[in-house]
């Protein structure tokens, strides 16, 4: 089955997941250990898109507290000052997906 316009846009591309890696120092943006450039600010299921500005490294353990843990505000306060840093008034409307923008 051929997945969705939607779906395309949330998945990390290897050049994003690259450029990220090496913006991060390849380390947890929350906690300082070796992570992995895959954890979305703005979750896929709310549409955020597989871009630099929306993706952040991450080690397991603070990828998982994001994701299904109580510390989802907390780290994501952490992970949208860091992104702010690097993205000066990038707003967070460019981080989801909009089909009706190409």
């Amino acid at each position: 089955m051929a997945k969705s316009n939607r779906s395309k846009a949330c998945d990390i591309p290897p050049k994003v997941k690259l450029a990220v890696y090496e913006r991060d120092k390849g380390l947890c943006v929350v906690c300082g250990r070796q992570g992995i450039p895959n954890a979305h600010y703005i979750p896929r299921s709310l549409g955020g898109l597989g871009i630099e500005e929306n993706i952040v490294t991450m080690c397991l353990e603070c990828h998982r507290e994001y994701d299904q843990g109580h510390k989802r505000r907390e780290i994501g306060e952490i992970v949208m000052a860091y992104l702010d840093k690097h993205y000066p008034g990038f707003p967070d409307e460019k981080r989801i997906y909009n089909r009706w923008v190409k």
